[in-house]
């Protein structure tokens, strides 16, 4: 059977490292979901909201995007 959780139960790797990374830029998550909108990609304040505690999975496409937002790279997001 395949299980597509990590060990801890949530739905991606990156969330905490979304989180942590958009802190340290000290915007919320409503500015971060703006610019992921200006950059292209279709998100708003709760998927973000979701993504960060886990509860949402996240696409190739979305990972990609918050590393150029977020100015950092897509291998940190998914340390």
């Amino acid at each position: 059977m395949f299980i597509n959780k990590t060990s801890n139960g949530l739905n991606n790797v990156c969330g905490r490292n979304i989180k942590e990374s958009r802190l340290k830029l000290r915007i919320s998550q409503r500015e971060l979901a703006d610019r992921m909108q200006l950059a292209g990609i279709d998100i708003d304040k709760n998927a973000v909201q979701r993504i960060e505690c886990g509860k949402r999975f996240v696409t190739d496409i979305e990972i990609i995007g918050f590393a150029k937002v977020l100015g950092i790279t897509f291998e940190d997001l998914l340390k």
